[in-house]
Formats: C-alpha cells, sequence, structure tokens
C-alpha cells in the first residue's frame, strides 16, 4: 500500500490546486500557505507528531477551538484568527472531498467575527487635489528622470482616483494598454483572481497619461506603463512613498494613501447617486457585501452635513 501522505504533502496539493484550479491570486495562496504553517505547528505539538491525512479526518472541533485559543495567546488578532480558519476550513474541506469524508472538525465551529473596516475615504477636494498636484513635489537632483517621474505620478495618481483601480492592477498595465484620447471608451484592468472587467475613461485621465507619455518618450507597445527610475515596472512602495511625501508637505491626512484613491472613486460615485451594483462592477468586488461598506461611509458624510447645517443638531 502506498504511504499516507505528510501533512506538508497534503498542504502542498491544496495550495497547488487553489492556485491552477481555483487561481487564487499568489497574494491569497502565500497568505494560506503562512496560515497552514501556523495549523500544522499547532497540530504537531498538540498531536505529538506531524498530522496525516487520517489525523486531519479525524480532527474534532474542539481541535480548531484549541488553534483559535493558541494563536489568540501568541497575540494574533481577531481578523488574523478569522482568515486563518477560513484557510484551515478550506483545506480540510479540500481533504475532505478528494477522500471522501467529512471532517468532524468542520461542525458546528464558528470563527471570531472580525468587523469589517469603514473605508476612509479623501473629500473630492482633496482627491483632485493629490491626482493634479502630486508631481510638483518632485525637484530636480532628486530622480534620473524628474519631469518624467513628475508627469507620472500625476498620471498614476488619477488614474487611481479616475477610475478605482487598485494601484497593483494599474502598475500591471502595459504601454499598449494606456487609454489616450480619442481611443477606446473603456480600459480592460486584470484584476484579483485574472478577473476582467471594462472601465470607463474619464477625458482628465486621458489627458494625464497622454502628457506622461510625451514626457517618457518612445517606448515599445509591451513596455511598462508606469516605470520607475530604472526603467522596470514601477514598484508600489514607490508610489506609496511619494503620496506620502506629498500628503505631509500638503497637510492631508494620514490615511491619505494610493488606495484611499480607490476608496474616494467609489464613495463619491455613491455620493453622487451611482447605483450600488454598478459601482461592484467598476470595483472588480465578487461580493456586493464588499461594496455595501461604502454606505457607511456615505451615511457618515450625511450626518456630518446634517450636524453642520441643521439649525437643530447643537
Amino acid at each position: 500500500m502506498p504511504a499516507e501522505p505528510t501533512g506538508a504533502a497534503c498542504v502542498a496539493g491544496y495550495l497547488d490546486w487553489l492556485a491552477r484550479e481555483r487561481r487564487a491570486a499568489a497574494n491569497t495562496v502565500e497568505a494560506y500557505a503562512l496560515d497552514l504553517r501556523d495549523f500544522l505547528r499547532f497540530l504537531t505539538g498538540h498531536l505529538g507528531e506531524e498530522p496525516g491525512l487520517e489525523a486531519f479526518i479525524a480532527l474534532r472541533p474542539a481541535d480548531l477551538r484549541g488553534f483559535l485559543a493558541a494563536r489568540a495567546a501568541a497575540g494574533a488578532g481577531t481578523t488574523t484568527r478569522a482568515r486563518q480558519l477560513a484557510a484551515v476550513r478550506g483545506f480540510l474541506r479540500h481533504l475532505a472531498k478528494s477522500a471522501g469524508i467529512a471532517p468532524a472538525a468542520l461542525a458546528n465551529i464558528r470563527g471570531p467575527r472580525a468587523r469589517a473596516p469603514v473605508p476612509r475615504a479623501l473629500t473630492p477636494d482633496q482627491a483632485k487635489e493629490v491626482a493634479a498636484l502630486t508631481g510638483s513635489i518632485h525637484q530636480p537632483g532628486h530622480a534620473e528622470r524628474p519631469t518624467e517621474q513628475a508627469a507620472r505620478d500625476v498620471a498614476l495618481f488619477t488614474l487611481l482616483y479616475g477610475c478605482g483601480l487598485r494601484i497593483a492592477e494599474a502598475l500591471a498595465l502595459d504601454v499598449r494598454d494606456a487609454p489616450l484620447p480619442g481611443g477606446q471608451s473603456a480600459l480592460r484592468v486584470t484584476g484579483k483572481g485574472g478577473k476582467q472587467r471594462l472601465v470607463p475613461v474619464l477625458p482628465a485621465v486621458r489627458q494625464a497619461i497622454a502628457a506622461y507619455l510625451v514626457e517618457r518618450g518612445d517606448a515599445p507597445p509591451e513596455a511598462p506603463l508606469f516605470r520607475g527610475a530604472r526603467g522596470a515596472r514601477l514598484d508600489p512602495a514607490v508610489a506609496q512613498r511619494s503620496m506620502r511625501l506629498y500628503r505631509r508637505l500638503a497637510g492631508l491626512p494620514e490615511h491619505a494613501t494610493p488606495h484611499a484613491l480607490r476608496h474616494s472613486f467609489a464613495t463619491h460615485l455613491l455620493g453622487g447617486g451611482a447605483d450600488l451594483r454598478a459601482i461592484q462592477e467598476l470595483l472588480g468586488h465578487a461580493s456586493l457585501s464588499t461594496t455595501q461598506r461604502y454606505t457607511a461611509v456615505d451615511a457618515a458624510a450625511l450626518l456630518e452635513t446634517w450636524r453642520k447645517a441643521h439649525p437643530r443638531a447643537g
């Protein structure tokens, strides 16, 4: 008879399935790998040896509660423990399906409920200011191509706010994808899990990207649209540093980050009367519940307006 697969082999098989069959994002696979490594370490100490397939199937809810308690004692917060339980659940369900056995550990087990943080958006004026003026922070001598890099930052942040992109989605674009004046009405964006969506492009976005490409000069279609000082695809940390420097000079709040521009895009659309499902499509959210977080932001803004304007609010 073939030897029973080790715990590490079972985990490796699950992660491979997650990446290949489910087309999970690389960041998701990496996070689950770390979570399941913690789970294996706990079970090895808990059971006295590294678990195999049979040990996984024999687990009980008390074993999972013990794992969550151990993670809490190690300082893991509610959000981390909820994510780790989700990783373990997915792993055990995959094993159960492949082995044809329902693991008892998944019965009546509830993880810690993490409240999703309310997205923090900028005001419309702040978002416009960041998108239009970020390039002004670059001074000669501080970069290899200061004029190009200033135009690049303006184009990037205008794109993030104007189209609601994640920074990784924007930085994955190539020159051939650049939305330019007179081009296609929508930009095709590849989001999480390789899912594609079409996002309308405002004239201000097209103009900013066109101005950047003029400063950049000729580039092959397959070259990265946003490049760093040495010509490689721009690192997100560089964009975040530019935003951090600008917000300090301009006196903007600490939550003024590249991702806050995406939040601002959604919040300002919602405040302008856009349909929630339309915003879901534009953002590339798999679940409407994720998009619904923006209703809390809009409600908070309405309440603040009421407090300032209503004569009896004081």
